[in-house]
């Protein structure tokens, strides 16, 4: 799963693109200008943003050049109604990742999604095991040893990020900004008491919980403990 910004003014044609990608299970955000774009990206993290070029105000192009300034890296996935190759490298110029001509059908964006996440830091293994716990990120699945865990989506989101980031420490409000969708509660009791509840599904008795706490810093994925497979 991926924390995507749909940034289309065509509400029809928005509508198309969150489907197409709720139905993948990722969290989906959407804005129809230009202007509520950068505040979007300016607050929040992403992991792919899919932008029409043309938008009221300011063009996806030009979204594109200032959050590259910026030092914004997120992927960018075009949509427009040109295929002419000028248009095209203008906005490779300006750091645009990857190009969808209009019209398109959902299969075909949804690949070229999976694509441009591939390539980015999202790109990770489709079945990864640390320790006890084995997650399966196309299929949305957990295992710890052999049985089956239950994840809410935000659960296995936070899941999915630590497991993409091992070793790494992260903050509440890291957390908050690139796992948890802009609009829901984001408090750092929220993120405790997330923490808190999906240690109690993952953890081993007896073991030191996966998600390890870095006092004054934030919570890491912790994978030195020997595997238990029971």
């Amino acid at each position: 799963m991926a924390k995507i910004l749909i940034v289309e003014d065509d509400a029809g044609i928005a509508t198309v693109v969150q489907d197409a990608l709720d139905f993948e299970h990722h969290t989906v955000e959407v804005v129809p200008d230009g202007a509520l774009a950068l505040e979007y990206i300016s607050q929040y993290q992403y992991d792919l943003i899919v932008m029409d070029v043309e938008l009221p105000g300011l063009s996806g192009l030009e979204i594109t050049r200032r959050f590259r300034s910026k030092g914004g890296e997120t992927p960018v996935l075009m949509l427009t109604g040109k295929s002419d190759i000028e248009d095209k490298m203008a906005g490779f110029n300006v750091g645009v990742d990857d190009y969808l001509t209009k019209p398109f059908h959902p299969t075909e964006l949804v690949a070229r999604v999976h694509a441009v996440l591939k390539r980015s830091s999202k790109g990770v293994t489709e079945k990864v095991k640390i320790r006890h716990l084995t997650l399966d990120f196309r299929a949305m699945q957990a295992w710890c040893g052999a049985k089956e865990i239950k994840l809410s989506p935000l659960e296995f989101s936070i899941l999915e990020f630590l497991f993409a980031h091992a070793g790494e420490v992260f903050s509440q409000d890291a957390l908050l900004s690139r796992v948890w969708p802009s609009t829901s509660e984001r408090t750092a009791e929220t993120v405790r008491t997330c923490i808190s509840k999906l240690r109690q599904k993952i953890d081993l008795p007896g073991e030191p919980s996966i998600i390890g706490t870095v006092h004054g810093l934030g919570y890491r994925l912790v994978n030195e403990s020997p595997t238990c497979d029971t």
